[in-house]
């Protein structure tokens, strides 16, 4: 565990209670503009990067890791991780309390409502809520318009 393998961009902005984890070989990249909120936990055994000018309100988790649990009478903390990278796109708005999950991929300026369990890949322009977080909305480049889905 540690902060050696995290890598902070120019003109990032973090609130206190911040908690960040490298475990194995793991990194995590804050690219540059991002602002991140108060008591915003981030955990990483593999690459977890957070896109420039994306905002992370207060009381978010981001992971790229899932524990095993099928060995029965073994703690879960103790069995193998199961490591998926993740990716925060540039320009994205993650509301409070919202949980990113190993696997997740957003695209550039995806929203994520608050409280979400956030869990795959979304396109650009999206708009994710619920748990599971699911597309209720997305930018038309036609319209200019962000329409229902």
């Amino acid at each position: 565990m540690g902060i050696r393998r995290v890598f902070v961009g120019k003109k990032v902005r973090i609130f206190p209670n911040l908690r960040m984890e490298t475990h194995l070989n793991g990194n995590i990249k804050i690219e540059d503009d991002v602002v991140i909120s108060q008591n915003v936990h981030i955990t990483s055994a593999g690459n977890l990067t957070i896109g420039t000018r994306s905002l992370i309100l207060a009381n978010v988790f981001i992971t790229n890791i899932d524990h095993q649990y099928e060995n029965i009478g073994q703690n879960v903390v103790n069995q193998k991780y199961i490591v998926n990278d993740t990716v925060i796109g540039e320009n994205c708005y993650i509301g409070m309390g919202a949980a990113i999950m190993a696997g997740t991929v957003l695209g550039k300026q995806c929203i994520v409502g608050a409280n979400s369990v956030v869990r795959g890949i979304f396109p650009d322009y999206s708009v994710i809520v619920g748990a599971p977080a699911r597309i209720v909305k997305k930018y038309n480049p036609e319209t200019k318009r962000w329409e229902k889905m």
